[in-house]
């Protein structure tokens, strides 16, 4: 497993500040998230890929802009960033795209599965063509969206051909919602990402048995995705350092029992 960072954590910086602090951190791997870039301005993609160079920063996942459409006329726009998300992740060299349902949980099932098939009947093709793989993310708990437990995730990847889709499994949306081990046994096959932080994406403070248990399990299923530490942006300087110790520590202690 090879940890990297959200630089999401930084979103409230500018572009040039936020990838230099990843590079401060010494992380050689981030996850790229749109909301460090902002609405329409497609042409930022080569000032990130230009400031990566020259940090020495590879890009192995990026998080797609989202929106949870409520309504049919929304689902253009859906796609449009959808499709702007994966243009980046293509330049950025990225070979996973994380993507939300982008379908609202208020939705009747019906409209769910229309709206999905929309949606996705465009996105999956145009990422193929791109060669990288979408990656759908369980949702927590307070999300807004459809998607936050196996039968929501069964049901959307049962609309998509799901041979095309994997999953980036969110540890501490997981727990909130009570199906990290659940996911784990029904896609941990199609994990290709995973998403790891405290609950409400805090840092961590210790090693958690639940912590323990979940990296311990990902080993078992021979995982060799990315970890990647995905924090709030309140968290401290500190808070990031220390929470790559405990990670770092785990993943160590893992390894050498398998």
């Amino acid at each position: 497993m090879n940890l990297s960072l959200s630089n999401g954590v930084f979103s409230k910086h500018t572009l040039s500040e936020n990838l230099a602090a990843v590079k401060d951190l010494k992380f050689e791997n981030l996850e790229f998230n749109m909301k460090c870039v902002q609405e329409h301005d497609e042409d930022s993609v080569y000032t990130a890929k230009e400031h990566m160079k020259a940090l020495g920063l590879r890009c192995l996942t990026l998080h797609a802009a989202t929106l949870h459409v409520k309504e049919e006329k929304e689902i253009p726009r859906a796609i449009y960033y959808g499709r702007v998300s994966a243009d980046f992740a293509e330049r950025l060299s990225s070979t996973v795209l994380v993507v939300h349902s982008n379908v609202s949980k208020k939705l009747s099932r019906n409209q769910r599965n229309d709206f999905v098939k929309k949606i996705f009947g465009e996105l999956t093709g145009y990422a193929e063509n791109l060669h990288f793989k979408l990656a759908l993310e369980n949702l927590s708990y307070a999300s807004d969206g459809f998607g936050k437990n196996v039968a929501e995730l069964e049901e959307i990847l049962d609309v998509i051909d799901d041979r095309t889709v994997g999953i980036t499994l969110d540890f501490c949306h997981a727990e909130t919602t009570g199906q990290t081990q659940d996911i784990l046994r029904k896609f941990h096959q199609k994990i290709c990402n995973v998403h790891i932080s405290d609950r409400a994406h805090r840092p961590f403070n210790s090693e958690t048995t639940r912590l323990k248990d979940f990296v311990a399990k990902l080993r078992s299923y021979d995982y060799k995705g990315p970890l990647t530490i995905e924090l709030n942006p309140k968290c401290t300087i500190e808070e990031i350092r220390s929470t790559r110790t405990i990670l770092e520590k785990l993943v160590q202690q893992d390894e050498k029992h398998f």
